[in-house]
């Protein structure tokens, strides 16, 4: 039985992503799968219509040819509750869904009968790496965060020598040193600049100074599970936040990307922080999707603060949309082969991964998924 894969455009404001490139198109087809494109749902990702056609995929007019007999719809950001209830009743959907930050779209996705994948929930565990999209995302958005930062500075990024003297090199904090952290302090360094990187789990000190930056040591330490960081008590937060602010005072560059899973992001730089940073310093936070690890950030704004610019950027993976692209419809054609068996539908709730990356649970919602595979 062949199953049928759906892809529209993408719905969000500025959102330039596909979830399937041509490279995937053809192995979801090599696996038995028959897909349908909405026409230009990868242009602005630099994939025509054309290579999806060569790919073997029909290239079709609207999302709801694309979607209306799909049983598998992949997607990179949630889709909006007048699509959700558009798609056939017990879909899978596979995304960056976040269906619990939205009553509505949580709503909309339980009355289709939805079984929905949000990815940002698969376990991080090492046979997970290859369909980890928030890995392969955070490394662009890193990237993007250095760039704009040096955009926005009124300095240069490396020591140059010139016939009017020495420029000294710009000094970089990044704070956080996750997958973006990294890829910011790495870019950073490429760059030309000085580079510190902080992060309260003491094991990314070897992969900092691996990348040519100084690890900042402030004497806290709160390594959690799964790789991320645990929240910090009063105590430790009112310790780091004392050392930081005074060494934030030589600093001119700032990069946040500080995040604890399923919250709001801590807030790192305090407004007396960012009074005490000197004129023409900038800060750019990743974290301003989740509320901003600086006090200072106004989500999707670029800010004044008494001479500090303050940079609250969304989706910066979006701007770098072809190389994003090609990582996320990789993840995502990995996680999908997981539920695919002989070119059909197949959802083994015996497999880790599919299991605690499902939502709603299997318990909730496994039997109309079923019934509407069997029906297919």
């Amino acid at each position: 039985m062949t199953v049928e894969v759906g892809i529209a455009r993408e719905t969000a404001a500025g959102e330039r992503r596909v979830a399937l490139t041509p490279e995937t198109c053809r192995k979801f087809i090599a696996a038995g799968a028959r897909v349908r494109i909405e026409r230009d749902a990868g242009r602005a990702a630099g994939c025509t219509d054309d290579a999806y056609a060569q790919a073997g995929a029909e290239v079709v007019a609207d999302a709801a040819a694309a979607l209306d007999a799909a049983q598998l719809v992949l997607c990179v950001q949630p889709p909006t509750v007048e699509r959700i209830a558009t798609l056939r009743e017990g879909a899978v959907l596979v995304g960056l869904l976040a269906p619990e930050a939205d009553p509505a779209r949580a709503d909309a996705l339980r009355a289709r009968g939805v079984q929905a994948f949000p990815l940002e929930r698969l376990p991080r565990t090492t046979r997970a790496q290859a369909m980890d999209v928030l890995s392969s995302q955070a490394g662009m958005a890193g990237y993007k965060a250095v760039l704009i930062a040096a955009t926005l500075a009124p300095r240069f990024f490396p020591m140059l020598t010139t016939a009017a003297g020495t420029i000294r090199p710009s000094k970089v904090l990044v704070i956080g040193a996750g997958v973006a952290g990294l890829q910011a302090i790495a870019t950073a360094r490429r760059l030309g600049a000085q580079v510190e990187g902080f992060d309260v789990r003491p094991e990314t000190r070897e992969q900092i100074e691996s990348l040519g930056g100084r690890f900042l040591d402030l004497g806290v330490s709160a390594a959690g599970t799964g790789g991320y960081a645990r929240a910090l008590t009063d105590e430790e937060r009112a310790e780091q936040q004392r050392r930081l602010a005074e060494h934030l005072k030589s600093v001119d560059v700032v990069v946040c990307t500080a995040a604890v899973p399923g919250r709001r992001a801590p807030v790192i730089v305090t407004a007396p922080m960012v009074a005490a940073l000197r004129p023409g310093s900038v800060i750019v936070d990743l974290a301003a999707e989740t509320g901003g690890n600086c006090a200072a950030t106004r989500p999707g704004e670029t800010i004044d603060v008494e001479g500090v610019t303050v940079a609250g950027p969304l989706d910066l993976a979006s701007m770098g949309a072809v190389h994003a692209s090609e990582m996320y419809a990789r993840n995502v054609l990995n996680f999908a082969s997981l539920l695919l068996k002989d070119g059909a539908l197949v959802l083994d709730w015996d497999d880790d991964l599919v299991a605690k990356t499902a939502w709603p649970s299997r318990d909730a919602i496994a039997a109309p998924v079923a019934g509407a595979i069997a029906a297919a």
